[in-house]
């Protein structure tokens, strides 16, 4: 496959906004049935809802299914970023809000671009993406810290927020790696297959240990837990993966700082989260950071 990736077109385009919106909103849809179960064992089984799908896919087109012929290695490492990913979004979820977890976990296309600064020529940074840069981190400190200074915010969400940024930094360190070796080069599903197979061993294991297996099955939860696995576990990441095999990764990730926006929205509106100033005036920092950092890269020719 010839490496040179597309300028974003309105398929692309389209399909981005549509992306964000989904991601924007499962945060709150895990929110909604933790009660019933846990954010951790949720994520275990959709991503084996959408690993059952994708391998029904691959036999469909014919793709093959012989993953240890391929880049097996950078898969592993790849299968298990997103697994633990995912693990640190489970637990997150536990402590903190729908709206703070789509916030924090949102900073991955600040690691993106900083690992592709660092290990593709093409992709280095300008003096107003580190401008954009800069902005984030100082978002980042402000939302952390105005909660310390606030007594009616919880250590528990922060710790939550904390886990949140962890998962946006292994989020941006997958996308790195998926650009840099030989997984960009074979079928998208194929990737997909290594990030839902570890995602589901890797959570599955933590929630034994942790305990955390306990199951209220109600209607809600069924339709949750299905949604989850065909819409998030399947759709998006086979599109997502898709696209960065086509796409610039950094022209992709401008439109990443859509998603927070989503995300807040959602929990606002499905689970009454309540917005302290201090986060507030953080998370703006960070879109506006993340924006920044990738307006220029999208612009390019």
């Amino acid at each position: 496959m010839n490496d040179i990736r597309q300028p974003l077109d309105a398929r692309a385009v389209s399909l981005m906004l549509l992306l964000c919106i989904l991601w924007g909103g499962q945060q709150s849809v895990i929110k909604l049935v933790a009660d019933d179960m846990s954010p951790t064992l949720q994520i275990s089984l959709r991503s084996a809802i959408g690993m059952v799908l994708i391998a029904a896919f691959m036999a469909w087109r014919g793709i093959s299914f012989a993953l240890h012929k391929g880049p097996w290695r950078a898969g592993v490492v790849v299968g298990l970023l997103f697994g633990f990913e995912f693990l640190f979004i489970g637990e997150g979820l536990r402590h903190t809000t729908a709206s703070h977890m789509a916030v924090f976990l949102y900073t991955a296309p600040i690691f993106t671009a900083l690992g592709l600064h660092f290990f593709i020529p093409s992709e280095r940074l300008s003096g107003k993406q580190w401008v954009g840069i800069a902005l984030c981190f100082i978002g980042i400190a402000v939302a952390f810290l105005g909660g310390f200074t606030k007594p009616t915010i919880s250590t528990d969400i922060l710790w939550g927020d904390f886990l949140g940024l962890i998962a946006g930094f292994l989020w941006g360190s997958t996308t790195v790696v998926l650009r840099m070796t030989g997984l960009n080069r074979i079928p998208a599903a194929q990737t997909t297959l290594y990030q839902l197979i570890a995602a589901f061993l890797v959570l599955l294991f933590a929630a034994m240990i942790s305990e955390q297996m306990t199951v209220n099955w109600t209607p809600e939860l069924i339709v949750a837990l299905a949604a989850q696995g065909v819409i998030i576990a399947f759709f998006t990441l086979l599109i997502w993966f898709w696209l960065l095999t086509h796409y610039l990764a950094s022209r992709l990730a401008s439109f990443t700082f859509l998603t927070p926006l989503f995300g807040v929205a959602f929990g606002v509106l499905l689970l009454d989260d309540p917005l302290d100033m201090a986060f507030v005036l953080g998370a703006a920092l960070v879109i506006v950071g993340v924006s920044i950092v990738n307006y220029p890269k999208s612009r390019q020719g």
